[in-house]
């Protein structure tokens, strides 16, 4: 392993402190009875609070000055100057604590324990004046310095900014340390999460839990991982949705169940897909597609009021409004609204011609209901900005939708697009169980035709459904994509704490001779 200069000296740091005594990684509880931001938020100079406080964080900046020093303090909440004076760390005769421990052997990054006082400087900061300081981490590698000044109009610059996404989503943990708006993120998605379960909740319906590893995949149209099951000799598939499972409690007598899950597709990565993310699905029994959109509408509005205070959020160079209601459009209306051209009573070979004159390339092997898909896809989804409902689908892009209660060949089904991509989808569910059997079959000529993202035929499926499924409206929404849009994120990426990326680039060693 080859090791930089800061590197060798970091770790010829660590060994000098093992020999002066002190364990740069020592084991007992280090108590903090405050943070940054409640100091900062709350002192009162008149009051003269926060007079015993103990703090714990990585130092980020130094100024030595003699027997006194600066420092910043970074904890999980932000960041708070440190006054340390070196009679009041080594108030004995050994001054070694602060003129050999803190100015020589502390670097940027490690992380301290403090006692003290706060106070306000000369120049007006809210600080803490040390008077005992513990080191609880040596770090062994530098961080990248990120150099923040505000000039004289208040505005924040930012040099040598730790921005290359490559570094940021592979070395997350640097990543949060020296970009704290991305820590803001992810709290905001927490918070999303928490949102959506409140309201769940409190309409009453069960949060459950379904296999992740499954004897046969379903649910959605997609291509799954594969794996293999040493004892039971099987082949099993990482779920690509929880959806029949779901579907199998309804039957078993749940009135509402729902789930957060993660699902996984073996498809193309973009900065709209991840190989693993994150979605909820809810069941209602006695319920039905409007009756969802509804439930969608006041659940999504929640979210925004509770992450923002309001149903605007601004995402890129657009302002989103989620207050109810929402656009809604069937998808053929959308199609000829966006185009011009009717559709819905075309048929493949005519839809083929279509799509050409459109300058959309079909691949051969997808029958009707992929085709209007990508006529959807590529001519109306990009421009469908505020959040919009697109309803009732061809019956054949839909092999778990209830068929259309007045209109022939299209089911009853929903998505709602925003920003111009797919956040959810939403069905009455298929509870006839010879239709569904024959949807199925017809899958099976999609996959036998070359769709690998056709589904499978589940006879466990077809035999809950012959017990009987009350009327249910089922739901799925997807939180990474709600996330991107609701902290106004550009990439999938940004929202993923450890994103799936290409194997890292090994640097050149020399081969063993």
């Amino acid at each position: 392993m080859q090791l930089s200069e800061q590197e060798l000296r970091r770790r010829h740091e660590r060994e000098e402190l093992e020999k002066m005594g002190i364990n740069p990684y020592p084991s007992e509880l280090f108590e903090v009875t405050a943070t940054a931001k409640e100091i900062k938020e709350n002192f009162d100079k008149e009051k003269n609070n926060y007079q015993e406080v103990s703090l714990a964080g990585r130092m980020m900046s130094r100024r030595v000055m003699g027997k006194a020093s600066f420092a910043e303090l970074m904890d999980s909440t932000g960041r708070i100057q440190i006054y340390v004076s070196r009679d009041d760390i080594a108030p004995d005769e050994d001054k070694t604590m602060y003129n050999t421990v803190f100015k020589k052997m502390l670097d940027i990054g490690d992380f301290i324990g403090i006692k003290g006082y706060a106070f306000v400087t000369q120049v007006g900061e809210i600080s803490v004046h040390v008077t005992e300081l513990k080191l609880l981490t040596k770090s062994l590698k530098p961080l990248p310095i990120v150099k923040r000044e505000v000039d004289e109009n208040g505005v924040e610059h930012v040099y040598d900014a730790f921005n290359d996404p490559e570094l940021r989503y592979r070395q997350r943990y640097v990543d949060l340390v020296v970009n704290p708006h991305v820590r803001e993120t992810f709290r905001k998605r927490t918070q999303l999460v928490n949102s959506m379960r409140q309201y769940l909740t409190n309409q009453g319906y069960l949060e459950v839990e379904t296999p992740i590893l499954q004897p046969l995949y379903g649910g959605a149209a997609a291509r799954p991982f594969k794996t293999h099951h040493n004892t039971l000799d099987m082949t099993l598939y990482l779920r690509i949705a929880n959806e029949l499972y779901l579907k199998r409690l309804i039957v078993g007598g749940f009135d509402g169940v729902f789930e957060f899950a993660k699902d996984f597709r073996n498809e193309g990565m973009s900065r709209f897909h991840n190989p693993e993310f994150t979605q909820v699905e809810l069941y209602v029994a006695y319920k039905d597609y409007n009756w969802m959109m509804d439930l969608v509408e006041e659940m999504v509005e929640k979210v925004a009021m509770d992450l923002h205070g309001t149903t605007e959020v601004k995402v890129g160079d657009n302002v989103i409004n989620f207050q109810r209601p929402w656009k809604r459009f069937t998808m053929f209306e959308a199609i000829e609204h966006f185009t011009k051209i009717d559709i819905s009573e075309m048929e493949e070979p005519e839809l083929r011609q279509t799509a050409e004159k459109l300058g959309i390339k079909i691949d051969p092997a997808l029958g009707k209901g992929k085709i209007i898909d990508e006529i959807f896809g590529e001519t109306c989804e990009p421009y469908l900005i505020q959040p919009t409902f697109i309803t009732d689908y061809p019956v054949e892009m839909s092999p778990l939708a209830k068929k259309h209660r007045s209109k022939p060949g299209l089911v009853e089904r929903f998505e709602a697009i925003c920003n111009g991509k797919e956040i959810c989808n939403a069905f009455s569910e298929l509870n006839d169980p010879i239709d569904q059997r024959a949807r199925f079959e017809e899958q099976l000529e999609l996959g036998k035709r070359g769709d690998t993202e056709a589904m499978v035929l589940d006879e466990d499926f077809l035999r809950a459904l012959e017990y009987g499924m009350p009327p249910t409206a089922g739901l799925g929404i997807g939180i990474d994509r709600l996330s991107m849009i609701m902290t106004n994120s550009h990439s999938i990426q940004d929202v993923l704490f450890f994103p799936q990326m290409k194997p890292e680039k090994q640097e050149n060693k020399d081969e063993e001779k």
